[in-house]
């Protein structure tokens, strides 16, 4: 993992981030101090976007309105 000082990392955040973006961890630096980590986003949190709409199926099957209009909530929302 590389070490940055703070003025370099300000100064080439682009560069840095795009080295990022390819897997690398990038130590940042305040007077020889480790202060934060540059890391790739956790990618594991996404959820294909197929199970997302599954999920919402799922939620949604034995719900109803009861008879409330879409206006209806709208109006009472207002109030």
């Amino acid at each position: 993992m590389e070490t940055v000082g703070t003025y370099e990392a300000k100064t080439h955040l682009t560069q840095l981030l795009e080295r990022v973006a390819k897997g690398e961890k990038i130590t940042i630096t305040k007077h020889g101090v480790p202060v934060a980590t540059l890391q790739p986003a956790d990618s594991s949190k996404k959820m294909p976007v197929r199970d997302v709409i599954d999920q919402l199926k799922r939620f949604r099957s034995g719900r109803s309105l009861e008879g409330i209009s879409i206006r209806e909530m709208i109006e009472e929302g207002r109030r």
